[in-house]
């Protein structure tokens, strides 16, 4: 497989780049595109002719801009080959602790866990256990077990879909033990080892081991400028998809995790059309779409254009991270298949934890009440980084749980390491893409309470200012637009 970039597509991405040298502007411009994970890892350049006359230059500054884009480590050259976009060793995807949750036993100690995109239980949990501790008695007398899930749970959930504008049948429902069981069962069901599947960059990271480990071959779509309105690139996303023919594909339509951005239905529309020209199926990652903070009414589900798509559902983002609850909505043919490799993995989810999870859904009020709760956090986590930290750049997002957050300069791994040290544990921007990159990025959630969230940005702020000032050729382009 040897993807490559059009020279049109290049030109596109690259825009008006500081010419004064052309050479140094054009080198700045790629460096950042591919920091960023808008030019994808691995993916072939246009040859220096190709650019040459698709952005106006002279070859000897495409020659030496490629050259200087090699030595920085943000490309490799191939003897007859041609040149593709790499990053540096020390920026590549870390694989340690940083994907996961820090020990919450710590909290006392005074640890501020800003790795993982969640919080405490939503007002109500506590209530639900006990109705479901009432309703429980009549389920003892059965074994137990249900591959299928509580039929009360799979028809509050096919109604859901149903209110969303996306007729489902109870039937078209498998409860699973949280979303990230129902990623690896599906991708089971529907590919082989070795099968590639096409995955957003950045993404949510323990996706991308879960899809990973489940033997897929994955291959990066990058996103638009997280500092845009656009979200998905889906130019860059139509060719990776004609030119690798992906067997699955892996999206966050709603509250896309990192970034926040929403797709809206002309470009899911338009995505799902792409797929559907190379028979890719879709794996729709729906568990933040109840997250929505604004009154925007929410476009229709992404299955609602790709009958064909596999949603995914849970229970944690909405209720509590404790009730391992999730669902699959499969296309009506398709129930039999994903059951029948559910019960391959296990044999049901908890029972009561089901019981818990159908009293939330039986009573809504209590997503009012998160809703509001995620509102006033998102607020206080944007207001005390415009206070606190000025030059760091983010977008506010209508729903989700984080915030994607741009430093001017530095390496994000670099600070999470010196902020480990000081007890409060944050995701650089690595982590979330398949290869590496996005290393002045942070995902920063909103899920703690905000006294947390402003003692993190406090503390960010005093070891931001005590370390050496760097440029990037992001800050000296920005100052050079800026003239």
């Amino acid at each position: 497989m040897d993807r490559s970039l059009a020279p049109d597509r290049l030109a596109t991405l690259v825009g008006d780049f500081p010419r004064a040298p052309a050479y140094r502007g054009l080198r700045e411009a790629l460096q950042e595109l591919i920091g960023d994970g808008r030019i994808p890892l691995g993916i072939r350049l246009p040859s220096e002719r190709a650019v040459t006359r698709a952005l106006g230059v002279s070859r000897n500054t495409v020659t030496r801009a490629y050259a200087d884009l090699v030595a920085a480590g943000f490309a490799t050259a191939r003897q007859g080959a041609g040149t593709y976009a790499a990053v540096p060793v020390d920026r590549r995807r870390a694989h340690d602790h940083a994907l996961h949750a820090a020990d919450t036993t710590q909290a006392m100690d005074g640890v501020i866990d800003l790795n993982c995109a969640a919080g405490g239980a939503t007002p109500g949990v506590a209530a639900a256990y006990a109705r479901a501790m009432v309703a429980l008695p009549a389920y003892l007398a059965g074994d137990g077990y249900l591959p299928s899930g509580l039929p009360a749970l799979r028809g509050l959930v096919a109604a859901g879909y149903a209110q969303r504008g996306l007729p489902t049948a109870p039937e078209q429902i498998v409860i699973t033990s949280g979303a990230l069981s129902a990623i690896a069962i599906v991708a089971r069901a529907l590919s082989r080892p070795g099968d590639r599947v096409m995955i957003e960059s950045p993404v949510y990271s323990n996706a991308i081991d879960a899809l990973r480990l489940g033997g897929g071959r994955l291959v990066s779509a990058p996103m638009a400028d997280p500092l845009g309105d656009d979200g998905w690139d889906l130019a860059s996303i139509e060719a990776t998809l004609r030119q690798t023919a992906p067997r699955l594909a892996y999206l966050i339509p709603d509250f896309q995790n990192p970034t926040g951005f929403l797709m809206q239905d002309a470009q899911r529309a338009r995505y799902a059309a792409a797929l559907h020209a190379t028979r890719t199926v879709a794996i729709i990652d729906e568990t933040l779409q109840s997250t929505c903070l604004s009154e925007t009414p929410m476009p229709l589900p992404f299955a609602a254009h790709s009958s064909g798509a596999y949603t995914i559902g849970s229970a944690s983002k909405l209720c509590w991270g404790g009730l391992r609850v999730g669902w699959i909505r499969a296309p009506r043919e398709a129930a039999d298949r994903i059951i029948a490799t559910r019960v391959q993995m296990d044999l049901g989810s908890s029972l009561f934890d089901q019981l818990v999870v159908a009293e939330m859904l039986g009573a809504d009020t209590f997503l009012a009440v998160r809703r509001e709760q995620l509102r006033q956090r998102r607020d206080a986590l944007a207001q005390a980084l415009r206070e606190h930290l000025p030059d760091w750049r983010f977008r506010l997002p209508d729903g989700g749980l984080t915030l994607w957050v741009r430093m001017p300069h530095g390496s994000a791994t670099q600070l999470a390491a010196d902020m480990e040290r000081q007890g409060i544990h944050l995701a650089p921007g690595p982590v979330f893409s398949v290869e590496g990159g996005a290393d002045t990025w942070l995902r920063i959630p909103y899920a703690k309470p905000e006294e947390q969230l402003v003692q993190a940005v406090r503390a960010m702020a005093e070891t931001w200012s005590a370390r050496p000032q760097e440029h990037t050729p992001h800050q000296r382009r920005a100052k050079r637009l800026i003239a």
